[in-house]
């Protein structure tokens, strides 16, 4: 899985969870709960849905790892399990 394909599933979960917010305009390194108004919830939900889209198991700990959207895309990226789709 490439970037571009990793960032269409990540935009495809958080269209999921905030379907009212423009996601073309996102700042891919700001933060997404405050870019998106998600709280944890929201933001354990994205990852709940990273793991089963993409088959990624992540730790709790690493949860910061994931705060933005080019920090999801390298996360993923480097994470072992990322070749499912």
């Amino acid at each position: 899985m490439n970037e571009d394909d990793i960032r269409k599933v990540l935009f495809e979960e958080l269209g999921n969870i905030a379907p009212e917010m423009d996601l073309l305009n996102l700042d891919p390194s700001a933060d997404l709960r405050e870019a998106l108004d998600i709280d944890s919830i929201d933001f354990l939900n994205f990852i709940t849905a990273i793991h089963h889209r993409l088959g990624i198991d992540i730790p709790e700990i690493d949860y910061p790892k994931l705060i933005t959207l080019d920090r999801a895309v390298a996360y993923i990226v480097a994470h072992p399990g990322s070749s499912k789709s």
